[in-house]
């Protein structure tokens, strides 16, 4: 689609687009969520609502006239987060437009693991704080097989699953905004094997007591999340959490 396509009638009020940020060599880079210059995070949830119902329309509309409409709208969830997110149209679609298909939330996975009365931590790369170690779900594993997985790759630790722990609605926890909606798995592992060390995202790895936390990695894990999970060491027998 052209970006005329996406701006409406030329007597359609546009904001000026904002010019994109460049590479060295002048190549229009992608700019990461972190650096987009949100002015009111409320509009979040609005943008995501109307995005997730335009690629349902998509996915499932048979009818042309339809199918026109809801691109339409699409088009128009673009606009509104450009305006409010300081970026151009082409960046607004570049963040949200990833989906395909009916869209649903995306899913965090993260490996909780105990010594004595520490928890393990990992110190990501991106932004020099930390977090249980984790990540996006993969294609072809389980929840239980990504926590293990991520261990592995960002703490050296070999670990086996014991049992779940949780499951979160990244909305309704103090995380900052983010475009997508986000459900956290936490489970609880124990080591098997293997050495403490950094990975390809992490450059540091330490046990914490929930009294001397270090700065959280909010985008990942907040400071309620882990007092949640220190709360299985108090009472090991209790139920698993969910929104």
């Amino acid at each position: 689609m052209t970006e005329r396509a996406m701006t409406g009638a030329a007597n359609d009020p546009v904001p000026a687009p904002v010019p994109d940020p460049t590479a060295r060599d002048g190549a229009p880079v992608e700019p990461a969520w972190d650096a987009v210059g949100a002015r009111n995070p409320e509009w979040l949830p609005w943008v995501r609502e109307l995005h997730s119902l335009a690629q349902a329309g998509l996915a499932y509309s048979q009818d042309p006239f339809d199918l026109e409409r809801f691109e339409q709208l699409r088009a128009l969830t673009y606009r509104i987060a450009a305006r409010c997110a300081d970026v151009t149209v082409p960046v607004a679609e570049r963040i949200f437009g990833g989906e395909v298909g009916y869209q649903t939330p995306k899913v965090d996975v993260r490996g909780v693991l105990f010594e004595e009365d520490r928890i393990l931590l990992v110190r990501e790369k991106e932004d020099g704080c930390w977090s249980m170690p984790g990540g996006w779900a993969d294609v072809g594993h389980s929840p239980a097989e990504v926590a293990v997985k991520e261990i592995r790759e960002e703490a050296g630790l070999l670990a086996e699953p014991v049992r779940l722990l949780g499951v979160l609605d990244k909305r309704r926890h103090d995380h900052p905004p983010y475009p997508n909606d986000t459900y956290k798995i936490f489970i609880r592992c124990r080591i098997v094997g293997g050495a403490p060390g950094a990975g390809l995202e992490t450059s540091d790895v330490g046990w914490f007591s929930r009294d001397a936390l270090p700065p959280l990695s909010l985008k990942r894990n907040t400071p309620a999340q882990l007092a949640l999970m220190f709360g299985f060491l108090t009472d090991p027998a209790a139920p698993a959490l969910f929104d």
